[in-house]
């Protein structure tokens, strides 16, 4: 509240926050309809914020811009930077039919940009949260999620899936949030209390407006068009034949995006039955496809992947996010989590050259 006080000049009158997320399984499956399995990370993003009597937004980020950013609601133009975050969510309230009016802004977040663990949506989310307490506008959480991926879509110009919105609007702590991309249909399933969930950030960071990224989805959607689905979720393993007659790459990006929703909800089956030994086989088996079939991985992820899998605590390991660099995720046996990360950011380090960071466990 303090630096707050000493960029505007008076206090903040609202707070909201929204966790990062972390994708146990289902990658690249959400903008084809299908099956996601994110779960919220300890860390969080959060906005203090006062209104204006008039139409200007000011808005700082303590890492990105410490001093103010100014811009008039009704005038977002795209800069291509973290503004455009706060912009979109204007212009796209706005379209909605929700009234506003300016406001001063402050962000804090240690949600590390570009680490594939959902700063974006984190940053969407937690000003909307904001924006509709301050004013206030008739949004539930779904609807919270739904503004956001168009914030995401729309304005910023990153094709993403409603996953990352969804899962920061309406997860809990200590809970997967499993999620039917296409119905929106969800439920919570506990995270197993017998084993270590760990995060690694590879210090590589990917940007979702990227062209790579979209370039997947646009594949995904020629690959559905010329097998006569909606979505490729609407495919099976009974199709594999079908799917090997699309010529390359479309077929391998297709068998991922089928697989890997299999996988899901062999996840969840795991997750229930406490089979800690399964949920790690279908990490790796997730991995290896969106390394080989999906190819959004990159040397340094696969060397950490690598890493984690030698050492025989590791249930098993994978890329999460988007691609392209990131973060990894990976199951370890109980106490062991931040050991066994340990080990692998200095072995990462003498063999890339590349620094990585712990995200969870946190420091004790």
């Amino acid at each position: 509240m303090d630096e707050f006080n000493k960029l505007y000049g008076r206090p903040a009158t609202t707070e909201a926050s929204a966790a990062g997320r972390v994708n146990l399984i289902g990658e690249h499956t959400d903008y084809n309809g299908g099956f996601v399995l994110p779960t919220l990370i300890p860390q969080y993003t959060r906005v203090q914020l006062a209104p204006r009597n008039d139409d200007r937004v000011r808005v700082a980020s303590h890492i990105l811009c410490p001093q103010p950013a100014e811009y008039v609601l009704g005038a977002e133009v795209p800069r291509h930077d973290w503004l455009d975050y706060a912009q979109g969510v204007t212009r796209i309230l706005r379209g909605a039919g929700h009234s506003l009016h300016g406001f001063d802004a402050l962000i804090v977040s240690d949600v590390p940009v570009g680490s594939g663990l959902s700063s974006s949506a984190a940053l969407d989310v937690c000003l909307m949260r904001a924006l509709r307490e301050e004013f206030p506008l008739k949004l539930d959480d779904i609807q919270i999620a739904r503004l956001c991926q168009r914030v995401e879509n729309e304005f910023v110009g990153a094709q993403v899936g409603i996953m990352d919105p969804m899962v920061c609007s309406v997860g809990r702590k200590g809970y997967a949030l499993f999620i039917d991309a296409r119905s929106l249909a969800h439920e919570l399933v506990p995270l197993p209390e017998d084993a270590d969930l760990v995060v690694i950030n590879s210090g590589i960071a990917h940007r979702h407006s990227a062209g790579d990224y979209n370039n997947r989805r646009l594949e995904c959607e020629r690959a559905a068009k010329l097998l006569g689905v909606e979505k490729l979720r609407d495919l099976t393993e009974s199709d594999f034949a079908r799917i090997s007659k699309l010529p390359d790459p479309l077929d391998r990006r297709a068998r991922h995006v089928v697989t890997e929703n299999a996988r899901v909800q062999s996840a969840i089956a795991a997750l229930r039955a406490g089979d800690l030994h399964r949920l790690g086989e279908l990490f790796n088996s997730s991995h290896d496809s969106q390394r080989d079939d999906y190819e959004v991985s990159i040397p340094e992820i696969d060397l950490l992947v690598e890493l984690a899998r030698q050492d025989d605590r590791v249930y098993g390991a994978r890329l999460t996010g988007g691609g392209f660099g990131g973060s990894i995720v990976l199951l370890t046996e109980l106490g062991s989590g931040r050991s066994v990360a340990g080990t692998v950011v200095s072995k990462y380090a003498s063999e890339s050259k590349n620094r990585a960071t712990i995200l969870v466990p946190p420091p004790e």
